[in-house]
């Protein structure tokens, strides 16, 4: 089940106090609703009853989502060794471990582990998405503004690659991806019993690592 509490919050706006609602954890099986409030970002987003200015909090949030066997935890600052070991059985049960620093990985992350897919190979298919950005559009790293994982279906990734003024997306087969993190299972290796952060940061890591650079 879904946890949450009230806390007093002062709105940054006007700087008068409000009470407000936030969620602790959320069990996307059992609280569909809430589900689709953390893909939306409805669920971090509040007004104040004072001067009705709307703004968002990401508050430190455990998402599990027990029939895919994945659980989320939302938060700036890495797992604590209390969080780590509740989780030991979900990682002996085969569960998915992962920490999101931002909104846009922890809704990005929900959609991709939903669509049965490895967020290591996803992230290895935005690499190459920017790359092929740069080296074959003539396009400007600076340019670049984020790259994003949209959706797979039948083993091909859909990868958008946005800059300010437009976007450009790219379709990734998974099949090489995916036997390369397998023939290299130790270079690709991740924790799952810390919660690692498997983004674009940790796969430049490890390439850094590789050229003796670390």
């Amino acid at each position: 089940m879904s946890t949450a509490h009230e806390i007093t919050y002062r709105c940054p706006y006007c700087g008068r106090d409000f009470t407000i609602t936030v969620y602790d954890s959320v069990n996307a099986v059992t609280d569909p609703d809430l589900r689709e409030r953390c893909i939306s970002g409805d669920l971090f987003r509040h007004s104040c009853p004072h001067c009705k200015t709307d703004f968002m909090i990401q508050n430190p949030l455990v998402y599990s989502d027990p029939s895919r066997k994945f659980l989320l935890w939302l938060s700036n600052e890495e797992a604590s060794e209390d969080l780590c070991r509740m989780a030991q059985p979900l990682v002996k049960q085969g569960y998915t471990l992962r920490r999101c620093g931002t909104l846009q990985e922890f809704t990005e992350k929900i959609q991709i582990f939903e669509d049965g897919i490895s967020d290591i190979v996803v992230e290895l298919a935005k690499y190459d998405s920017f790359i092929e950005f740069i080296d074959t559009r003539n396009g400007n790293p600076e340019e670049v503004t984020s790259v994003e994982y949209q959706k797979c279906e039948d083993g091909v990734m859909k990868i958008n690659v946005r800059t300010d003024d437009k976007g450009l997306s790219f379709l990734i087969p998974t099949a090489m991806l995916e036997e390369e993190v397998r023939v290299q299972s130790d270079r690709y290796e991740a924790d799952n019993s810390h919660f690692p952060r498997i983004n674009s940061d940790w796969l430049i890591s490890l390439f850094t690592e590789t050229a003796g650079e670390a």
